[in-house]
């Protein structure tokens, strides 16, 4: 018998995997995607994506997304708050899953169980422990496509945003730098694959440089 778990999801490469995984796992049975979007700018929080192509990545999968809204600057008091009470929603429903594309930060990993613990929730992470470059390189042979739509500018040069996650990319990348980006140094943004009912039409906007960041805009085509 299958369990239903929540997808927690960024809209990028790692979440995305995680989902792929856990479609194809007997024990689970997805019940929709669960993403925090910043209100100020109605975009997918730190990504900087819009929501208009958060949904329609969520209809191209085939599953529903519920947005977890919280306000430009908001500290992990704010965050924790609007998580709490989506979570909580969830658990009343019957969830007792969430899972979570995280690779290998065990503090990230750490917050996250001691967040939904009180809660009665267990956290799943379907590609904990794997090797980043095999990951990388593994997600590009499947047939997943992605563009890097927010970079960290104290480790990647603006140039990256906007780039195709892929083979050239990943040669590109500085010594250093996670070929993943799971410590931070880059965001992508999922809009084909294996598991797509049809691409993610997009196209490449301008170039914002905010709080260090560069933020590539994705316009919906």
């Amino acid at each position: 018998m299958t369990q239903p778990v929540l997808m927690c999801w960024s809209g990028g490469k790692d979440s995305c995997v995680a989902l792929h995984d856990l479609q194809r796992a007997d024990e689970w049975r997805v019940t929709g995607l669960l993403t925090t979007v910043t209100r100020d700018y109605d975009r997918i929080s730190m990504h900087g994506v819009r929501a208009e192509l958060l949904d329609r990545q969520a209809a191209a999968l085939g599953l529903p997304v519920e947005r977890v809204f919280i306000d430009a600057g908001t500290d992990n008091g704010g965050y924790e708050a609007a998580m709490t009470a989506a979570l909580d929603r969830h658990r009343a429903a019957g969830t007792r899953h969430v899972a979570f594309g995280d690779l290998f930060l065990e503090d990230i990993r750490a917050y996250r169980e001691a967040m939904l613990q009180p809660l009665g929730l267990e956290a799943v992470f379907p590609v904990w422990g794997r090797d980043t470059r095999a990951f990388a390189e593994a997600f590009i042979a499947a047939g997943f496509r992605a563009v890097l739509v927010c970079v960290d500018l104290s480790v990647l040069d603006a140039s990256f945003a906007g780039r195709a996650y892929d083979a050239a990319l990943l040669a590109d990348l500085p010594p250093g730098v996670d070929p993943c980006g799971e410590n931070g140094e880059f965001h992508s943004f999922v809009f084909d694959g294996p598991d797509f009912a049809a691409p993610v039409a997009i196209e490449i906007g301008e170039t914002v440089i905010r709080d260090g960041f560069a933020f590539r805009d994705l316009i919906p085509a």
